[in-house]
């Protein structure tokens, strides 16, 4: 009987089929339990037992884009019939539409904040990772030990000192202010991992190019950019998933004009309480532009996980 040394016995693929599926369906529970619960009635959100089949409502998204006030049934007869379909919906719970909620707002802050910060650690990560990569830097392996350390300590331990500083500098709950800050968090993790993808790139293909005329510059632009895309991407998507979730500095931080979605989606509250569907609501639009972002990369991703591991 001979064994191949490349492609795995057909039960080995049978097994680790059944291992991923099995995990795959695992981990998608809690996602797909949120975008269920999105869809539910407030008292299906908190029934017990759970009720997993349930008659869909988009009262949660309603509720979600929307402020209400209580309104008496005279108060209700006064407003005339509803003119449009969501107000409908509010009014059977006894309410009216005061005005629309700040959720869009959040969102939009964290558009701002995580996509902005991610294009100046892509910017600065790459110039620097390329340095490190083709130069010769004194004491070069003692500042990227340096540069990794700042990612060993937990962002939240230095949170007072940051909150003082932001204040002094008026940084405080300013869209500017959480784009440095991700950055700095996120520099250490794109200069590590783009110097790695930079060091597989053959310097032969820059020396060729400064013969041909090239600046060092237009090497840098034309030749290793395209060659780096790959590891471009996938530190990018890293970088935005940090960026785009983070929440401890968010809270501190910020509380009006540059507060993000995540400190906000737990503080929606209801009429009557907390409002589980529209939490639900905001989480599921939230998880959107990340999984878009992600599968248009994906390609990338899937080749950077992999870039350098074959030497020929």
């Amino acid at each position: 009987m001979s064994f191949s040394v490349t492609e795995p016995a057909k039960g080995t693929k049978w097994i680790a089929g059944f291992l991923v599926i099995s995990y795959a369906c695992i981990t998608l529970v809690p996602l797909l339990w949120i975008i269920a619960t999105g869809f539910k009635s407030p008292a299906d959100s908190i029934a017990y037992p759970p009720v997993v089949l349930f008659e869909p409502s988009v009262e949660g998204y309603v509720n979600l884009f929307t402020e209400r006030t209580r309104a008496t049934p005279e108060m209700l007869e006064a407003a005339g019939p509803a003119d449009t379909w969501y107000d409908e919906i509010v009014r059977e719970r006894g309410t009216i539409i005061s005005g629309p909620s700040r959720y869009g707002e959040r969102f939009l802050n964290s558009v701002i904040i995580g996509f902005g910060s991610t294009l100046l650690c892509m910017i600065l990560g790459t110039m620097a990772a390329y340095a490190f990569s083709r130069f010769k830097v004194p004491l070069k392996d003692d500042l990227l030990f340096f540069i990794l350390s700042t990612r060993m300590m937990p962002p939240i331990a230095v949170a007072i000192p940051i909150f003082l500083m932001f204040r002094n500098l008026g940084l405080n709950d300013t869209h500017l202010g959480m784009i440095l800050l991700y950055t700095a968090v996120n520099l250490s993790l794109s200069v590590w991992l783009l110097k790695g993808f930079i060091d597989e790139i053959p310097i032969e293909y820059e020396e060729a190019a400064l013969i041909d005329g090239y600046t060092r510059f237009q090497a840098f632009y034309k030749v290793v950019l395209p060659q780096a895309a790959t590891g471009i991407a996938s530190t990018a998507i890293f970088c935005l998933i940090f960026a785009w979730n983070e929440y401890a500095f968010a809270v501190l931080l910020t509380s009006g004009t540059a507060q993000t979605a995540p400190p906000f989606i737990p503080t929606i509250i209801g009429v009557s309480g907390k409002d589980w569907p529209a939490v639900a609501a905001g989480a599921t639009i939230f998880l959107v532009p990340v999984m878009v972002f992600t599968i248009l990369l994906r390609k990338h991703l899937l080749r950077g996980i992999t870039f350098g591991a074959v030497r020929k």
